[in-house]
């Protein structure tokens, strides 16, 4: 049967059309900016994959007529697409993303942990309770914007309040950019205050520590019980691992949910434009400065310290400003120091290879 190929490439109107126009990629969030990465030739002989689950020994692929396991490599994540080379799995091209999370991995030694690709929309959840910080929820958005990724904050469990405007007036603090939504994930709520992001087509995720609701939100949109949950602690809020791996699911619209691991950690590396846009009113302010390598210290004329001033910039998110900046400026300073040390020694590894092969 000859394949039709048409679909992939960005003649068609609308990516998320209706569910019915939907082709398999599509469905699978197959976008005009892979097809540019392609020709004919290769989509023939390299079927364009998804990968919708990470395993620790392999990845789960979908494509168009495609459901396969495949070895695991550091270079893929959840999220990717892949041109399938049956004849050498490992050669398997990884398409350019749209968008990456990372995140400085858990250790000491510093190494870059990717945590999804060419994600759309990032619901950043929180809970009204005990677990709710503020300096939190702007860690995640710093990485959905240096990912140029559109940040949601969603606010669960007020049906355990009454009133949730307290913990909203919060949230919304963190940015003008992001829109916030509070709302009962065991209620239908989810399936009409997230449709707008939730389009056929978009692939979505659920950011958050463990037992914020992310799974139950995501069963919600699922229409389904099929993703395990649990209660939280009774003393101090906290949640239990339940999502211990992560996998893309699909609505019944044809919307691809990403349910992620509560992190325990999220340290941010190679994030700079993303803390530049999370504090856009720093950097405003900033610009009134006198000197322009103004640290916000102790400096004569600064127009941040003079907002603090007058009460226009709460101290605390100057603070919390300063520790991302100091983290990712560590973190990305070490990985860059990681790198170049194993690019002199794999130039030193050839070298020495050269050299025994001329004595030969």
């Amino acid at each position: 049967m000859t394949r039709d190929y048409s679909q992939l490439f960005p003649a068609q109107s609308g990516v998320y059309a209706s569910r019915q126009e939907l082709s398999v990629l599509n469905a699978l969030g197959w976008q005009p900016y892979f097809s540019q990465q392609i020709d004919i030739n290769e989509l023939v002989l390299t079927p364009p994959v998804r990968v919708v689950e990470v395993h620790r020994n392999a990845l789960h692929v979908h494509g168009d007529g495609i459901d396969e396991m495949l070895p695991p490599r550091h270079d893929a994540t959840v999220g990717d697409w892949l041109l399938l080379d049956r004849d050498n799995l490992k050669s398997s091209r990884v398409l350019a993303r749209k968008s990456l999370m990372k995140r400085r991995a858990p250790g000491t030694d510093r190494q870059e942990q990717f945590i999804a690709a060419n994600i759309d929309t990032a619901f950043i959840v929180s809970s009204c309770n005990q677990d709710f910080k503020v300096a939190r929820l702007e860690r995640y958005a710093a990485v959905a914007f240096e990912a140029n990724i559109t940040p949601v904050i969603v606010l669960t469990k007020t049906d355990m309040i009454s009133d949730p405007q307290g913990y909203i007036e919060a949230a919304e603090t963190v940015s003008e950019l992001i829109d916030v939504v509070a709302l009962d994930a065991k209620s239908n709520e989810p399936k009409l205050k997230l449709a707008e992001w939730c389009k056929p087509g978009a692939t979505v995720a659920f950011l958050g520590s463990s037992g914020v609701g992310k799974s139950t939100l995501a069963n919600a949109l699922l229409e389904t019980h099929s993703i395990a949950t649990q209660s939280i602690r009774e003393d101090d809020a906290k949640g239990r691992h339940t999502t211990t791996r992560r996998q893309l699911h699909t609505m019944p619209n044809r919307c691809l949910i990403l349910d992620t691991p509560g992190m325990r950690e999220l340290q941010l590396t190679d994030a700079a434009a993303g803390i530049e846009d999370l504090f856009a009113d720093i950097g405003e302010l900033s610009e009134s400065c006198r000197f322009r390598n103004c640290k916000h210290e102790t400096e004569p004329g600064c127009g941040v310290l003079k907002a603090i001033e007058t009460g226009d910039l709460n101290p605390a998110r100057l603070a919390r400003w300063r520790k991302l900046k100091a983290e990712d400026a560590f973190n990305s300073t070490s990985l860059l120091e990681r790198k170049e040390k194993d690019k002199a020694f794999g130039k030193m590894v050839r070298n020495f290879k050269k050299q025994n092969d001329k004595r030969k």
